[in-house]
């Protein structure tokens, strides 16, 4: 008779413990430290562009470009290359500061940085398309994005420069706390000093503009994101009213401080049938105007009241358009941007010439 072996127990893994209140504190204590370091780089970053805004201005003259049509073009092409808008809209306050972009130019290269951020989200519905997550949903979200941004803000645009012209804000110029200011300034102005005398313009404004991407990375990972799953979970009763997603993408996107982020977690649930392809526009609006709550703060820590001036403006004037577009004419919007999107998305090569004009229309701009 074999003799049996005796066997052991399989033993239910032990589930981790969860971490103690030390630990909690620790990693809340490191957050609050990388934001203060991301917020001391940012304002870095905001002064180097300042010091290197001579020698960019020698490159936009390489172009001919000036006006604001020209700083329109800029800005949508350098949210192409560095695939957002936030760091874009940074630096236009940046040249504004420092000389070498009048104040409508600043405000063209902030509205072309709104542009291309858009673009990021048509990007983004073209790699879930390209992994195997097909139907139109995807890409529509994208053009949904480009097309609402731009019926929003063309004439958004319009109302800002003639606010700006009338000075209807002048009066209203918020400053930051001083002991915030002068506490982080006394730190990074000596940094700025010795970087602006050691390093020629242009290279000055690269640095700041290299390391104001490295402070916009550092703040997505400080700051609360939000993914696809939890939007759709938590708030799926705000998917059917105008309004309240109006306020979601309010919501969202100050949050995230990213309107290409808080835009691109439509695409998934797009993808999956989450959400209908109608239900994106109120979303994108209310994006579309928290997203320059972080140009806000770079034009606070500037310390230049108009550029202050100037984004309040705009964002007055977004708001404006969006919510006259909201009350009064949404059911004859959303069926116009419907019925673009089907259209575009209709077919392949009629979606290729959309990129395509896409591609061109920064670059024409430019070149005016």
């Amino acid at each position: 008779m074999a003799e049996s072996v005796p066997t052991t127990p399989i033993e239910a893994p032990v589930p981790a413990p969860a971490p103690t209140q030390a630990v909690r504190a620790l990693r809340i204590l490191g957050r609050v430290g990388l934001l203060v370091a991301a917020l001391f780089s940012f304002m870095l970053a905001l002064e180097l562009l300042k010091a290197g805004a001579a020698g960019m201005a020698v490159v936009l003259r390489g172009f001919d470009g000036h006006g604001l049509l020209n700083a329109l073009g800029f800005g949508w092409l350098m949210a192409y290359l560095v695939m957002s808008g936030s760091p874009v809209a940074a630096a236009s306050l940046g040249l504004f500061s420092g000389g070498s972009l009048s104040l409508f130019e600043s405000l063209g290269m902030l509205n072309g940085s709104r542009f291309g951020a858009s673009f990021v989200v048509l990007f983004t519905g073209f790699l879930y398309y390209l992994r195997g997550i097909r139907g139109r949903g995807v890409v529509s979200v994208g053009v949904l994005a480009m097309v609402t941004t731009a019926t929003i803000y063309v004439p958004a645009l319009a109302l800002a420069a003639v606010g700006l012209s009338q000075g209807w804000l002048l009066g209203f110029q918020p400053r930051p706390p001083a002991l915030l200011s002068s506490g982080l300034a006394s730190i990074y102005q000596p940094v700025a000093a010795f970087a602006a005398a050691n390093l020629p313009g242009l290279a000055s404004f690269v640095a700041g503009f290299l390391l104001l991407l490295g402070c916009f990375r550092l703040f997505d990972a400080v700051l609360p994101s939000i993914d696809s799953t939890a939007l759709e979970q938590r708030w799926s009763r705000f998917l059917r009213s105008p309004g309240k997603m109006f306020l979601l993408g309010l919501l969202v996107t100050s949050i995230t401080l990213s309107v290409s982020s808080s835009l691109s977690i439509l695409v998934p649930l797009a993808g999956r049938g989450y959400i209908r392809r109608e239900q994106t526009i109120p979303y994108i609006m209310g994006a579309n105007i928290s997203t320059f709550v972080d140009t806000l703060v770079a034009a606070l820590l500037l310390r230049t009241p108009l550029a202050v001036t100037m984004v309040l403006t705009e964002m007055a004037a977004v708001t404006l358009v969006s919510v006259a577009v909201l009350l009064l004419v949404y059911r004859w919007y959303q069926r116009g941007l419907l019925a673009v999107n089907a259209w575009v998305t209709g077919a392949k090569p009629r979606f290729a010439v959309f990129v395509a004009i896409l591609a061109f229309v920064p670059a024409i701009l430019l070149l005016l």
